[in-house]
């Protein structure tokens, strides 16, 4: 899906600037092992720009820091999440503080993740590391 220019530059920007968060997970994604999912930072898509997107998987994962609490954050973070939804892909919000403490897990978690939705390893695998919670799970989102 083709983004408008004005969302690739966004894209481009933020990709110079991430936060320490999406610079930590970024450095641990992009060191993949042989046949895992390949993942995409800042990646523009309509009207949005994903903190990481793997394209196989259809997962977008964002890194939610203390901004996505306050103001009139929750609802664009809810409509951005319904909007990827309506397209069949997946959205994981992961706390920016759970990236920083326990980025082992996280990372794993989050290359299961899709290589459970892209069908490229068994589920009874992807449950062997504690996952945060998918958009729209009991209150996160």
């Amino acid at each position: 899906m083709r983004a408008p220019s004005q969302t690739i530059a966004n894209a481009r920007r933020l990709r110079r600037s991430l936060s320490p968060p999406e610079a930590r997970l970024w450095s641990r994604l992009r060191e993949r092992a042989p046949g895992t999912p390949v993942f995409r930072r800042q990646h523009p898509i309509g009207p949005y720009v994903l903190d990481f997107y793997c394209a196989k998987a259809r997962l977008a994962v964002e890194v939610d820091g203390m901004s996505h609490d306050v103001a009139h954050r929750p609802q664009r973070d809810a409509q951005k999440d319904a909007w990827l939804r309506e397209r069949s892909i997946t959205v994981l919000r992961v706390p920016a503080i759970d990236v920083i403490r326990r980025i082992d897990e996280v990372a794993d978690g989050i290359v299961r993740l899709a290589m459970d939705l892209s069908g490229t390893a068994p589920s009874t695998v992807l449950r062997t590391v504690p996952l945060p919670r998918l958009a729209g799970e009991d209150g996160a989102g």
